[in-house]
């Protein structure tokens, strides 16, 4: 039943905010605003920072609207399970959300969303979100978690950006644009870091 209430929430009238024609997400080619902030994984938080991450490679930088939601349940599941292929490709992956450390600590430890194999950010204000083009949501009242937690904080529109080492972005992917799943963020983000890697080999 609470998974089914969080579905129908997010599929009415938030879906409605976060596929709004305002979207305006940074595209190919603009430079990846750095930021550092608070993140966490594997539920101990410390500072992460952007442009440390890419003097390793390219970072797969993703926003999604709620940890312990359904969309963002699979997609986290999915990094976490293909974050080796990542690993190969010599890429960080950050998740971003408006959910405070708290939550955002539970849900990076979690077995069966992030399982402690890659970060996951706290952006509570949105400023990170922001800076990348994107909007929040307004926290939307009656919302619960699939734990049957209130969700009280607002929501960014599920994107994924690609960044090189040098800080481009090279693909920008969205839900609302793009009108792909959860898991799809993923695998597309994925084949691209891998072309990336095998261009530079040859």
């Amino acid at each position: 039943m609470q998974k089914h209430l969080v579905t129908s929430i997010l599929g009415g009238a938030l879906l409605a905010l976060l596929t709004a024609p305002t979207f305006a997400a940074l595209q190919v080619g603009a430079a990846a605003p750095d930021f550092t902030t608070t993140a966490s994984v594997a539920g101990k938080d410390f500072t992460f920072s952007l442009k440390q991450a890419l003097r390793k490679g390219p970072v797969v930088v993703y926003f999604f609207p709620s940890a312990f939601t359904q969309g963002c349940d699979i997609e986290a599941h999915t990094f976490a399970t293909e974050k080796a292929k990542f690993t190969a490709a010599n890429t960080t992956i950050i998740g971003v959300s408006a959910d405070s450390i708290k939550r955002i600590n539970a849900f990076s430890s979690d077995p069966s969303y992030c399982a402690g194999k890659f970060p996951v950010a706290s952006d509570p204000d949105g400023k990170i979100a922001a800076a990348y083009g994107l909007t929040m949501a307004p926290p939307q009242k009656g919302v619960v978690d699939v734990r049957g937690v209130t969700v009280t904080h607002g929501f960014f529109p599920r994107t994924t950006f690609v960044i090189d080492r040098e800080g481009k972005i090279v693909a920008t992917l969205s839900s609302a644009v793009d009108h792909i799943t959860p898991a799809q963020h993923v695998t597309r983000s994925l084949a691209i870091v891998q072309h990336m890697r095998a261009a530079k080999a040859r």
